[in-house]
Parts: C-alpha cells; structure tokens; sequence
C-alpha cells in the first residue's frame, strides 16, 4: 500500500490549511486587535511543524502505513475545524485584559489548543506522506506548495461568497475528504468517513447554523446588538452599519463600523442643503475656506458620501470619490442610497471602488482639492495584515504618496489631510509625523520655508478625540488665504488654528514645521516616539515605537498618557515571537529524550537544522516584502495578496517538481540557484518601483500578468532549495524517515519566527534592506548545506 501516491491528499490539505488560516485571521481581525493576526499564523506554523516532531518521534505514525495513517488524521483535522469555530465564535476573548484578570488568560489557552488540532494534523499528515516517499520528495512538496497557491487565490472570493465562517466550513469539509480516497478502500474507515463528512458539510447546507463571533466589552461601545441595522464580512474588513445619532453627536445619520471600529458615517440627505448648515461650523467646512470657489475636488477615503456631501455644500464643481471598500460604496450607492439622498447620480459626482495610491498613480486628471479624509482606521488597509503575513500599513501617508498628491494640484492647489488624534496637547504623534513626511516631500520638490506652505488647526472629534486638519499647497499661502483659514476656524466647534506662515511654538507638530533642517534630526532622536518621515520602503506610518521602547519597557518615560499607539501592537509581536521561540526549542529537542539513541546516530544535526532553519526565516522574509512592495501596483491590498501569494506558491511549486531533474548534482545545483537569487534580489527593488511608474496605469489583467512574470523567476528558484534539501539529509544513515520529518519541523518553527521577525525589522530598515538580509540568510544556509555529504546517485 504504501506505493500508492499521496498528491491529490497533501494537495487537499495544505489548500484546506490556507483557507483556515486565512479565514481566522479575518475572524480575530474582528473580534479582538488586527495585529492578532500573528496569533493565528503562529500557531498555525507551530501545528504543522510539531506535527514533523510528532512523526519524527513516534514509531507507531512515523514507520506505519499512510494508507491507514492518512485518512484518520484528515478526519480528525476536518472535525476540529467545525467544532473548534464554535467554541471560538462563543467565548468573548480579551487578552489585553490578561494581567488584570487571569481568566483571559486560561481562555487563551484553551483558544490556543483549539486552533492548533486542525493545524497539528495537518503537519501530522504532510509529515507522514513525506518521510514515506523519499524518492517523491519533489513532486510532494510542489503538490503541496500548489495546494497552498489554489488555496490563496480561492480565498477572497470564498471569504466574498461564504464569509469567514463559511470558508472555515468548507475549508474543514475539504480536510475531512482529503483523506476519503484511501478510507474507501478500507472497510473500517467507510463508516466513519461517511459521519464526519457528512457533519463537515453540515455547516454549508445551512450558514445561519454558524454563529456570529462573540466580541468583546470594548466593542459594545460602539456595535451595541440593538444598534445594529447592517452587517457584513468582505475580504478587507468586517462593516457593521449601526445607528448613530443616539449616542454620539452625528446628528441624523448610521455609522459604518470597519472591524467593530468606527469608519465614517452615511448622512440622511432629502436634498435639501439647508438642512446641512452644520457643515458650517464643521471642522470639513476648513479647506474651503482657503480653496479656489467652485473647486474641482477628488476625495481619497469617501466611505460613506459625508465628504461628497459637504463639497457639494460648498459650490464644489465635480467630486470624484475614491473609495477601497466595495462593501462602504455598495451601502452608499444600493442598499441606503435613498437614505443618502443618491449621492451618486448627482451630476457632479463620481464613485470609483479602489486604492487611493493607485487612482494617483493611473489618473493624470488636475484638482483644486485633493483630500485625504481621515483613511486612518487600523483596518482601512489592512487587508494584507490579516492574510498576507504582514502588519500592512497604509501608503497613503508616505513621501512618495504627498508628492504624487501634490502632483494632482491644479496651480494654487490644496492638499487637505484630516484624521483623529489621541491626545494632541500631550503627544500629537500623527501629526507630528505627517508633517515630518510633507516637510521631506516638500524638500523633495525644492520647497525650503516649508512653515509658508502649511496650515494647521484643531478641533473638536469623535468621542473624546480630536481632529486635525493639515492643509498643504507648493505655493507659500497668500495673507488672505490665510485669513480666510483663520475665520473659518473660529467658527468650528473648539478650533484652534495651531499655525499659521509666521507661527513659533514650542509643541510638536511646529517644532517639525519650523525648526531648522540641521536641528531636525536631533530633535527626532530626542522626542519621546518615533515621528520621522515615512516612504514606501517602510510604510509603517502607525509605528511611533522605537525597537529599543519595544524590547526595553515602558515607553512615554516623560509622562506621556499610554494608549494603543504605545507600543502594544509591536510588543503582542516580541511576546508572540519569544513565546513561538521557547516552544520551538522544546519541540525541536524533544527527540534528544524520546529518541535518544536515534537521535544521537542522526549525523550533521547543525548544519541541516541552519539550513531548513535558513529557508524559513528567508522564504517568509521574501514573501512578506513583495506582498507590500506590489500592493501599489495591484491597486488593491486583497489583489496584492492573493496574486503575489499565488504566484510565489505555485511557482516554488513548479521549481520543486522541476528541480529534480538536476538534484543529482547539488552542490552546483545550489551555488547556481544562490547565483539567480542573488541577480533577482538586487532587481526587485528598482523593478516594481519601475513597474509602478510605467505600467499602473494598464487594465488590472495585464497587471496581474506582469506580476507573475516577475514572480516566476523567484518562485521557480527559492521552490528547488527544500527537496534539494531534503534529498540531501534522507541519505543520511538509516534515519532518513525520522530526519526528513525533523528537518520539516525546523523550517515550519523558524517559518513563523520569520513572519514576525520580517515585520519588526520591516518597521526598522525597510523592505529593500529585509530582502537583502534575506539573500544573506539564504547564502548562510547554503553554506551549511554544502558541508554535508551529497546523496547518493541513482
């Protein structure tokens, strides 16, 4: 039995893998913080590499028949995934309340177990199909590589068809199946196959059997059920549509939660504008009072129209609304647009469904106003972080991403940029760094008085916060734009003009505008967090954190109030990192005890695990880097993600099927592929910033086709160095089952490690510098490699 192949299961259940991982991470997105995400890939990763070190140390899984061994697990697996969604959706889980109430953390805990069954099982079973078939290594891995890739590519239209929950059923029922061809030919398995497939797919007969995920206390403040009027999954962000005007001051309108969080708002509009002079005395009412009269306006972030609305108020000749969100315009423009009074067939509007940075980059169009409306919310961009491996952050902010604004500017054009601050008197971090990155732009473009470019005010914002409003123009501002902007600001409810051309203050934001270039630098390294200028190579705007704050202790030693900018995002990541750390160390020296006589006969233990170790922090580094680098190209974060992914996956697919034809000779083999990977690292960086300028403009098919194109040569390389690997170590003694499976562990353990490792220095040296520190981790494992002795010939 064991000559039979094992393709089409190893293939089923890596597919099934990446749709659980991917539907979860949506699912924790929502319920808990979006850096969360790393709690599922980490114990996604932590399962399937455990799952090497479980056949690696048992004798029973490890030397028993697959045939048998397979189907069992799959089930299992499949099981797991219905019932463990249930549990999850039905415990409110918060663990930044872990240190006041130890409850949350035993509920973590047990959430942990409970994701890592399905996860086990599919290392327990990608594990046994291998250590099986030596002699099938590459096949099997590319069959598992391209499982991986289809499971990508159906994810965002399975997470648009079925939602999260729904894609985690079915991604339990193809688990459960993927094992059915050999349980048919045994007798013992029918049965229950027939039971636990027939469970798994109860789910999809019915959705409305799956519940909707418990959120926690915190969310209530904003997505109370009795508010609660829409709600709706898409691959970007969950969007709850909940009444408004009760409890905050929005006057009539709904609010549009983005992962329970708020995002805009739909206004009620019968087409009177009468009705809205609110807008008088609203702090939107601001670049009009310093723009051109009948402004040609072009709105980045539109949401819910309340923008649309207020330029069509003040005489705006033509509105162009850009807007991510499909779920956010289809709201707008179907399901509440007789509520929003139609907005969208007004002849002076137009709605286009797509990311800001790429409208830019394809539109030669010139406006009077360009105006960036608070496209702040943590998940506006934040459809890679939840499925891509990467704490996405949004290209809307950076120096790349001004002057391109800039660009769109008709002669005496206004840059206008809004968005909430925590606390502005006491640590104004985002406007800081905003007008760090427009000074830089602005340099960039020649200017050097940029305090005569900028106005800034404050005033008065959503529950407690306050808004800022930054105008910008490549024109000094003119004594009666200025004075305009004055007034205006005396109108709006607590605004205060911060500066002026003229202003000298002490605070922050005008420390960044007026001091001189030479004291800048200093007076970054001594302001409390980290508010220089960002570009595109580290688009990391929201990371006020130094790495030295991170790692060290508390941050804000000079008083500061602590909040979600302090550092808990990144320090959720150095927690999750330390803790995959020590429960990789136990899994991956497990075997000195439980095999201790097999283990000691394993020859060259530290060099192969440098090398297996070496491929998955440096595959992970590669694969998080051109997932963000090619998101401005894609014009859509989801794009980005599913066809980068895909590409890579499915190429590294091919590359392990076609690398056996010369894995006879590795030695050469290798030094040739470190050869191409070295040529195609120092390309990528000047390349897609190329393709962006060149190409963003082309139809969305012909994008994609340049994208693979690009990724082939990656893939098709970094694909040959595992089963090049593998091969090598499986001669290796009589122990080649339990090393193949060890060696398997070692790469998953250090693959998890990279996806948070790869952002951490991300946010620190940007991506150009992590994809040579990758090329470098590769060379390093290659070295190790070399050292072992070449397999036998056949």
């Amino acid at each position: 039995m064991r000559s039979r192949s094992f393709y089409v299961e190893i293939f089923a259940v890596s597919l099934a893998v990446i749709l659980i991982e991917i539907a979860y991470t949506r699912i924790f997105s929502f319920t808990l913080h979006y850096y969360f995400t790393y709690f599922i890939i980490g114990i996604a990763l932590l399962g399937l590499g455990a799952g090497g070190v479980v056949i690696a140390i048992s004798r029973r899984l490890g030397g028993g028949d697959s045939s048998h061994i397979v189907p069992i697990v799959c089930m299992v697996g499949g099981a797991s995934v219905s019932l463990g969604y249930f549990g999850i959706a039905g415990v409110p889980l918060d663990p930044t309340q872990i240190g006041a109430h130890p409850l949350e953390a035993v509920k973590l805990i047990a959430a942990s177990l409970v994701l890592l069954v399905p996860f086990l099982s599919a290392g327990i079973v990608i594990a046994t199909i291998l250590v099986g078939r030596p002699n099938q290594l590459n096949r099997l891995y590319g069959a598992d590589l391209i499982g991986a890739a289809l499971g990508c590519a159906l994810a965002i239209p399975l997470l648009e068809w079925l939602d999260p929950p729904g894609c985690l059923a079915l991604a339990g029922l193809i688990f459960a199946l993927a094992g059915a061809r050999h349980a048919i030919s045994r007798r013992s398995l029918i049965l229950a196959q027939v039971l636990v497939g027939a469970a798994a797919a109860l789910p999809l007969v019915n959705p409305a059997w799956l519940p909707d995920p418990v959120t926690t206390k915190h969310m209530e403040v904003f997505r109370r059920d009795d508010l609660v009027r829409h709600s709706e999954w898409n691959p970007a962000f969950r969007v709850d549509l909940v009444e408004c005007g009760k409890h905050f001051d929005c006057g009539a309108s709904v609010m549009l939660l983005h992962d329970g969080s708020p995002g805009s708002v739909i206004k009620e509009f019968d087409g009177d504008f009468s009705k809205h002079d609110r807008l008088t005395t609203n702090p939107r009412s601001l670049p009009f009072a310093v723009v051109a009269a009948d402004p040609s306006v072009l709105i980045i972030g539109s949401a819910g129209g309340h923008e649309i609305l207020a330029s069509l108020f003040f005489g705006a000749r033509e509105v162009t609304g850009v807007e991510l969100n499909p779920v956010t315009l289809r709201l707008l423009t179907e399901d509440w647009a007789d509520y929003a009074g139609r907005l969208h067939e007004n002849e002076r509007v137009r709605l286009i469904n797509g990311e800001g940075r790429w409208f830019l980059g394809q539109s030669e169009e010139k406006y009077d106003l360009v105006w960036f409306v608070a496209p702040d919310s943590y998940a506006a961009m934040n459809a890679a972080s939840s499925a891509a491996f990467v704490l996405s952050e949004s290209y809307l902010y950076t120096v790349e991403a001004i002057r391109e604004s800039l660009d769109h500017l008709n002669g005496d054009g206004i840059l206008c940029a809004q968005f909430g601050e925590l606390e502005y008197d006491r640590k104004p971090n985002r406007t800081t760094r905003y007008l760090s990155t427009a000074r830089a732009a602005l340099a960039a473009e020649g200017v050097s008085n940029f305090g005569a470019h900028v106005l800034l005010a404050t005033s008065k914002g959503l529950k407690g916060l306050s808004e800022t409003t930054i105008l910008l123009s490549r024109t000094p501002f003119a004594p009666e734009r200025v004075r305009g902007f004055q007034e205006q600001i005396a109108r709006v409810e607590r605004g205060a003009s911060r500066h002026v051309p003229g202003t000298i203050s002490s605070d922050a934001p005008n420390q960044a505008i007026t001091l001189p270039t030479p004291a800048l630098s200093d007076w970054f390294d001594a302001y409390p967090y980290d508010v220089r200028p960002v570009t595109d190579d580290a688009p990391f705007f929201w990371h006020f954190a130094r790495l030295a704050d991170v790692v060290g202790g508390p941050i804000a030693p000079r008083g500061y109030v602590v909040d979600y900018e302090d550092a808990i995002g990144e320090r959720t990541l150095v927690v999750l990192l330390g803790v995959i750390a020590i429960t990789a160390g136990f899994f991956l020296m497990l075997p000195f005890v439980a095999i201790r006589q097999t283990w000691r006969e394993m020859p060259f233990k530290a060099r192969a695990g440098l090398y297996f170790g070496s491929l998955g922090l440096g595959f992970m580094f590669f694969e998080v880097c051109l997932i963000q680098m090619l998101t401005l190209f894609l014009g859509y974060p989801t794009y980005s993600l599913s066809v980068t992914l895909f590409g890579l996956l499915v190429f590294s697919g091919i590359g392990s099927v076609v690398s056996e034809r010369y894995s006879a000779h590795r030695t050469r083999s290798l030094l040739l592929l470190l050869a191409v990977l070295s040529a195609l690292v120092m390309t990528y960086p000047r390349a897609v910033p190329l393709l962006v300028e060149v190409a963003i403009g082309a139809p969305l098919a012909m994008r994609v086709a340049i994208t693979l194109l690009l990724i082939a040569p990656l893939g098709l390389c970094l694909g040959s160095f595992m089963p090049l690997g593998l091969r090598t170590v499986s001669g290796l003694g009589p122990h080649g089952r339990e090393y193949i499976a060890w060696a398997w562990a070692v790469n998953g353990f250090f693959s998890v490690m990279a996806s948070i490792l790869a952002t951490l220095l991300a946010m620190t040296l940007g991506f150009s510098l992590v994809l040579l520190l990758a090329l470098g981790i590769y060379g390093v494992g290659v070295l190790a490699l070399l050292r072992l002795p070449e397999p036998a010939r056949h």
